[in-house]
């Protein structure tokens, strides 16, 4: 019903705008008398799900949403609903910005893909808490945290602390973005030094608690392999529990649509089918030089069980979507599961 009916209405308007007409659509359902409940009942297969165990957290299923797409944590009971194993939001900075000039996302039809420059577009932290405050879902949530555009590159370890313990309470995990291309000089807090110490110092921050929340970094999928070596390094040497690659790439190669439509569009990240084989390649050579030592969490261009499972086979431990479930719709999250549970049976 997704693909032939809901997705050709939707796409008949701007990205952006079809974006807040779904959100409207999914809250109306959630206030809905069993609007919610019906949803699941359509959606939610637990048939083909097999729970795992990772950070000391139980994940229903392997199946989860990528940050980006619930950034402000409206609509996490419906995404609960429709059988996702966890949602991470955000990215989620201390104060509210409104993010990027529009128009700043962009379908690619023909590559199922889609360019985002958002630009970290966000409630606040103190919104966001209050909402997550009053969820209904016991799903397990992510914190994916980031700093303000107007705080400098060497005062950005302060709004990742802010971002923090703000949400220590409200989430499950806590992801580390400094891979977003769409907030000038972020990337550069990739490199060894001002990234290790960001961790170190979120790890310290977590070792004062009673009880610790697990700590992701999320990568580029344009590393190098020289810094693939480095986020391996500063992996094992802050320990931290582990990565989530990849995000968006600044690649415009092989692309399918027109390269005057593509230069038309202008800066952004990549998401979707075309970036499936990098993120893929990113996972593998994680997983294998760093012999395994820590667990990965793989996104990028899953829209299928096959493309799932190809991340799980180089490595990943679970997946996350987001252009995919744009493409393909709620189906999607119980395809995936009776891919991967077939794959294990076998």
């Amino acid at each position: 019903m997704y693909k032939t009916l809901l997705r050709p209405f939707l796409f008949l308007f701007q990205p952006e705008k079809a974006h807040h007409l779904t959100f409207f659509l999914l809250k109306l359902i959630n206030v809905i008398p069993f609007g919610r409940g019906l949803f699941s009942l359509v959606y939610s297969q637990k048939k083909d799900t097999k729970s795992t165990q990772l950070f000391g957290l139980d994940f229903p299923n392997k199946v989860g949403l990528a940050a980006g797409l619930d950034k402000n944590a409206e609509a996490i009971d419906m995404f609960a609903a429709m059988g996702f194993g966890f949602v991470e939001i955000g990215t989620i900075t201390p104060k509210p910005q409104p993010g990027n000039p529009k128009p700043r996302l962009f379908r690619l039809r023909k590559d199922e893909a889609l360019i985002n420059r958002m630009g970290f577009n966000n409630d606040g932290v103190e919104v966001i808490k209050k909402r997550l405050q009053k969820r209904k879902s016991n799903i397990l949530v992510g914190g994916n945290i980031g700093k303000n555009k107007i705080t400098p590159n060497e005062e950005a370890v302060n709004d990742y602390i802010i971002c923090f313990n703000e949400l220590f309470d409200v989430v499950d995990y806590f992801v580390v973005n400094v891979s977003s291309p769409n907030t000038p000089g972020l990337r550069e807090l990739q490199e060894k030094k001002p990234l290790s110490n960001i961790l170190n110092t979120l790890m310290k921050e977590n070792n004062k608690r009673p009880t610790t929340k697990p700590i992701l970094l999320k990568i580029a999928p344009d590393l190098t392999e020289e810094q693939l070596l480095d986020i391996i390094d500063i992996v094992n040497e802050t320990r931290i529990d582990g990565v989530i690659a990849t995000n968006t790439t600044i690649d415009r190669s092989g692309l399918l649509t027109s390269e005057t439509t593509v230069t038309s569009i202008g800066a952004g990240g990549l998401s979707g089918k075309p970036v499936q084989s990098k993120s893929t390649e990113v996972i593998r050579f994680l997983h294998e030089r760093s012999n395994g030592s820590f667990p990965i969490i793989g996104v990028g261009g899953i829209n299928s069980g096959a493309s799932a499972l190809e991340k799980i086979a180089s490595g990943a431990s679970l997946v996350q979507v987001y252009s995919g479930f744009i493409y393909e719709g709620p189906a999607l999250i119980s395809a995936i599961n009776k891919t991967l549970s077939e794959s294990a049976t076998k």
